[in-house]
């Protein structure tokens, strides 16, 4: 297969924010934008969101999962909950999933 180069013009500052994400997972500059080239390719769509709050590209759980969040946080602290191992707790989703 034959390469073509490819050159872009970016500000300082983002460049360098985004190769330090790069390379906290691994990657060269070049590995990532392929892996961002390919997956457009092969989906025929962006993947991105663009449903920001506030500039934030964080997420933001929505009510039903912050709800979620806040009784398993709850049950943690709760020193009477009932605690499992790993393997208890495995056991017990094979029984649900069994049922």
């Amino acid at each position: 297969m034959t390469t073509t180069n490819y050159n872009i013009r970016l500000e300082q500052e983002l460049r360098d924010r985004a190769f330090a994400v790069f390379e906290r997972y691994g990657l060269a500059p070049s590995q990532a934008i392929k892996l961002f080239l390919n997956q457009v390719a092969d989906t025929q769509s962006i993947p991105l969101s663009f449903n920001h709050h506030a500039g934030r590209a964080e997420h933001i759980p929505n009510a039903v999962t912050r709800q979620a969040l806040l009784e398993a946080k709850a049950e943690q602290e709760n020193p009477t909950a009932q605690r499992y191992t790993l393997e208890e707790a495995l056991q017990l989703m094979r029984e649900i999933a069994d049922a």
